[in-house]
């Protein structure tokens, strides 16, 4: 190991080599444009080429320059000038909501339903029965309890607070201002509601994008928000600020059916905002991610937003996905809750010792992206005349291969399938849509949002320099894999010297690290810390690094036989990938593969005979025996001269920047290989039915038991997050049969994998993944 840190060549250098003279005067990308493929129509309004060039800005920076006013007391009354003169007025905002709410007709047959369930006598002719005024007045205290009440003077004084905080605890919080451009076009020039779809890192995402839109005159959106932030006084803030609570569940009837009135307010009241023209914001994930990775979307609220489309409420919506990005968010980590412990219900004294807590320390920059908006309409209409093709489930695609090891076709999306023309009132195709529309829109969000330098640095640290590294060699690969994501046009969150942005990255991971002096203190020699908390903080970092990105399975699994490698594909993808709806597995991993080609990683030959290696040239590993058929896609199979067309072969590098390389994407994965190999040896203790939750829990005591005890060459396999993700793919794998008994869910050992034999090809076949 220390002759590996100290000797062996960057191990980005082989893939940023081809690309760093084009780098040093590269502009930085810009990231957000929406789908060429889904919204065409949309990519090309709002933007122009002078869009980009724009740049960033710190929008918690703000002097007497932002005001109408210059001098001595223009400059220290610069914040009180500077949000005086925000555009933010009364008659902005939804009027006599409630009223139009509970006088809607959808509204009154669910009180008449819940009042004759209640007392049959209440659909009777003549005077309103008292269940229905009892039904009516339960309908107005949740209403009551669940609607926004938006003040503009209030706004102005937060944002007020709010210039005076974040100054405190941040460096700096970085938009595009071509993106808000963009999103101020949208909302000026289109007589359409807007609806902000933000990935969910921290609860200051609430307070931050209604800030930046305040900043830039933009009207604040109403915020759905979960019902346990509904404390006392916490609540009436919230509420001025945009806010409106909804149930985290909404089936809370004691009987567990289906809450009609509530359902119905929730709807209505959604309707209502966007029939005024009001702007929403709705995070899909439904909770903080507690993995640096976006959670699977919840498609509920935004099922409300497209059925009030089609259902011609409005006519049209914009749709803005959008990307946060912390270099330390303000809760610091979620160790407790990865650990297994019960999640904190807020409370108002949670609330201000989380405030007294961050004044007393730098949380680092903030990046911003406000995306490109697409039309809602558009989207839907194109997916009217799509044919979706049918999705292959984990079982269907790999029991197969895990049972009986035969080589299984990947399904390449290219069967001549015709069109169908569909319509929402088709209710399972209109699931699949909203559900592949969040996808879609988390996607994007996720892939715009900008990389920080806490993700790199604890990348680096746990997956390239586990046991330390000397501080300038640190600095080196920061900068190679700086290089190398500048060349895959992601966006990055910070600018500077790479020494200086390297140490202010391990400032603020200093509880996650361990800085030591050598030569006497002519260097630095930089180690994580092996604890399982810091492990578990700085996975949760790294993972900000990862924006789907295929080039890792693939290079991963390129010491794979043939069908193996392609079976691998699904795996991981259906697994760990939040891929685009709109494009196949195929086209994800082509496309990998080509990256791989162009870094010299992989080898194009014509034939086999080109295969064969030299007498002195060192062999690939043995599980590597098959060659890869590989065709461009720039050959067309109707061309004049596809007589002329062969097959061509991959052949892996032999160098030893590559081969260290794939060790590298390796690594990456092992965490979750290694959870994958610890449940299929932890499956055979399930001898009986288990309540879902209890199996999650001896499931992760039994990780966590193995980190603990230094058995888990990856501590972070332990995490709570990463163990029911394990849970949830072996059910769908059919591993796990899932069945509900008595309102509790139960998994067992399905049929197929009952017998042991199959058991231990399943845990063999997820082996075959494992760092050698």
């Amino acid at each position: 190991d220390s002759e590996e840190n100290c000797c062996c060549p960057s191990v980005l250098r082989c893939v940023t080599s081809t690309w760093k003279e084009g780098l040093l005067n590269r502009k930085r990308p810009f990231v957000g444009r929406c789908c060429h493929s889904c919204t065409p129509q949309s990519q090309a309004r709002l933007f122009n080429s002078s869009i980009p060039s724009l740049g960033l800005r710190n929008v918690i920076y703000i002097n007497e320059t932002h005001t109408r006013h210059r001098g001595w007391l223009a400059r220290r009354l610069s914040y009180v000038l500077f949000v005086l003169e925000r555009d933010v007025q009364k008659d902005m905002f939804a009027r006599n909501v409630v009223d139009n709410v509970l006088n809607n007709s959808r509204v009154e047959s669910a009180i008449v339903e819940v009042a004759t369930e209640l007392d049959p006598a209440a659909t009777e002719a003549g005077v309103e029965h008292k269940a229905v005024s009892k039904v009516r007045r339960k309908a107005r205290g949740f209403l009551q309890e669940m609607v926004a009440n938006i003040s503009p003077a209030f706004i102005r004084l937060t944002g007020w607070a709010l210039l005076k905080l974040f100054n405190g605890f941040f460096w700096s919080i970085q938009i595009h201002k071509g993106q808000l451009e963009m999103v101020k076009k949208a909302a000026t020039e289109y007589n359409a509601p807007l609806v902000f779809l933000p990935v969910h890192k921290s609860h200051i995402d609430y307070l931050l994008i209604t800030f930046i839109l305040f900043c830039h005159n933009i009207k604040a959106p109403h915020i759905a928000a979960g019902n346990n932030l509904n404390i006392p006084i916490f609540s009436t803030l919230i509420r001025k600020l945009g806010g409106f609570f909804i149930r985290r569940k909404l089936d809370e009837t004691p009987d567990g059916k289906k809450d009609v009135l509530y359902r119905s307010l929730l709807y209505v009241y959604t309707e209502e905002l966007l029939r005024q023209q009001q702007f929403l914001e709705v995070f899909l994930e439904g909770t903080r991610s507690r993995s640096g990775k976006p959670s699977p979307a919840r498609a509920g609220m935004l099922s409300i937003v497209v059925d009030a489309l089609c259902n011609g409420v409005i006519p049209e919506v914009m749709v803005v996905p959008v990307g946060i990005s912390y270099d330390r968010i303000l809760e610091g980590n979620y160790n407790s809750e990865q650990l297994g412990k019960p999640k904190k219900n807020e409370s108002l004294w949670g609330v201000a010792c989380g405030v007294l807590r961050m004044l007393r320390k730098n949380y680092g920059c903030v990046r911003v992206d406000f995306t490109q908006p697409f039309s809602l309409k558009e989207y839907l209409d194109t997916q009217r005349s799509r044919h979706i093709p049918p999705t292959l489930s984990l079982e269907q695609t790999l029991v197969p291969t895990i049972i009986d090891a035969q080589y299984v076709h990947i399904h390449t999306g290219e069967q001549e399938e015709q069109p169908n023309s569909r319509d929402l009132s088709d209710e399972p195709w209109r699931r699949q849509v909203i559900a592949n529309l969040a996808k879609h829109v988390l996607f994007t969000a996720n892939k715009s949002s900008a990389v920080m330098s806490t993700h790199i640095v604890a990348c680096l640290l746990l997956y390239r320099h586990r046991q330390g590294v000397a501080l300038s060699k640190l600095v080196e690969d920061f900068f190679n894999m700086k290089e190398e994501i500048l060349s895959r046009d992601f966006d990055l969150g910070f600018s500077g010297n790479s020494e200086d942005v390297v140490m202010h990255a391990l400032h603020l991971l200093d509880n996650c690290v361990h800085v030591t002096s050598t030569n006497r203190n002519t260097e630095f020699t930089i180690a994580p810390s092996k604890t399982v908390p810091a492990l578990f903080e700085l996975n949760f970092y790294s993972n900000g690094l990862f924006h789907g990105e295929s080039c890792i399975i693939v290079g991963s699994t390129l010491y794979l036989p043939q069908y193996l490698y392609c079976v691998s594909l699904s795996i991981v993808t259906f697994c760990l990938l939040h891929l685009q709806p709109c494009q196949t597995i195929y086209q994800v991993f082509h496309d990998a593969v080509s990256r791989l080609i162009q870094y010299g990683v992989l080898y194009v030959a014509e034939d086999q005979e080109e295969l064969t290696p030299s007498p002195t040239e060192e062999p690939w590993p043995k599980k590597f025996p098959e060659p890869l058929s590989w065709r461009s896609d720039e050959e067309d199979e109707d061309s004049d001269f596809a007589e002329e067309q062969r097959d061509r072969y991959l052949k892996v590098s032999l160098s030893p920047e590559h081969q260290e390389f794939f060790v590298f994407l390796q690594r990456l994965l092992s965490p979750v290989l290694e959870a994958y190999s610890g449940a299929a040896i932890f499956v055979h203790s399930l001898s009986q039915p288990m309540a879902e939750p209890e199996y999650t829990q001896q499931l992760f005591r039994y990780l966590l038991t193995r980190t603990e005890k230094g058995v888990a060459a990856y501590g972070e396999s332990a995490t709570h997050y990463l163990v029911k993700n394990t849970v949830r793919t072996f059910k769908e794998l059919g591993v796990l049969k899932e069945r509900r008994e008595n309102r509790v869910s139960l998994v067992e050992l399905s049929s197929t994998f009952l017998p042991q034999a199959n058991r231990n090809k399943l845990l063999h076949y997820i082996l075959g993944f494992t760092l050698l």
